[in-house]
């Protein structure tokens, strides 16, 4: 992504607590953008990715003007605690569908209500295809669903991505397990 990438990122990986921050750091120093495990009450802003910490979800809050990160440990959905469906669900509210969202490989079929409700009110799903996938249950489910706008190999994602944020969205939420 490059350095100018015109939305916040918010992303929900299914890791352990310790393995969340070490995961940002990495990212961080591998990416253009900033990358920071998310901490409660952050603006969210453009250039600057929050990776869900491990047991966690992640949400946003649909304060006006400024949006902030909300950290709760709530309830597992879908057997996940961070959950996709639970941050998919809130950025939808939060930018009333001004909403990109991708789903890259990963097991069960968290995100798929979430995806659900983000094309209910307008937004955007990518989902990786199933031949690039290692495991094609979270994207196979988005996709099967018929939640999924577009349906990519994963060298493809990146272009999808800057392709569809020149449009109407205000922030991209990501899941991967």
């Amino acid at each position: 992504m490059p350095r100018d990438f015109p939305l916040p990122v918010l992303v929900v990986q299914h890791m352990p607590p310790v393995f969340t921050k070490q995961f940002a750091g990495r990212l961080d120093r591998l990416s253009a953008l900033s990358v920071v495990e998310a901490v409660a009450g952050t603006p969210i802003a453009p250039g600057t990715v929050h990776i869900a910490p491990g047991d966690f979800h992640l949400t946003v809050s649909p304060g006006a003007g400024v949006r902030r990160t909300v950290l709760d440990q709530a309830a597992p959905e879908n057997f996940c605690r961070p959950a996709v469906d639970v941050l998919f669900r809130s950025a939808a509210a939060a930018y009333d569908g001004a909403v990109l969202a991708v789903v890259l490989t990963g097991m069960g079929s968290d995100g798929k209500l979430g995806a659900g409700r983000i094309r209910e009110v307008g937004g955007t799903v990518v989902a990786q295809d199933q031949a690039t996938s290692v495991v094609w249950g979270m994207p196979g489910a988005v996709t099967q669903a018929g939640h999924a706008d577009e349906v990519v190999p994963l060298d493809r994602v990146c272009d999808a991505i800057l392709r569809l944020s020149s449009s109407r969205p205000s922030t991209l939420v990501g899941a991967r397990s």
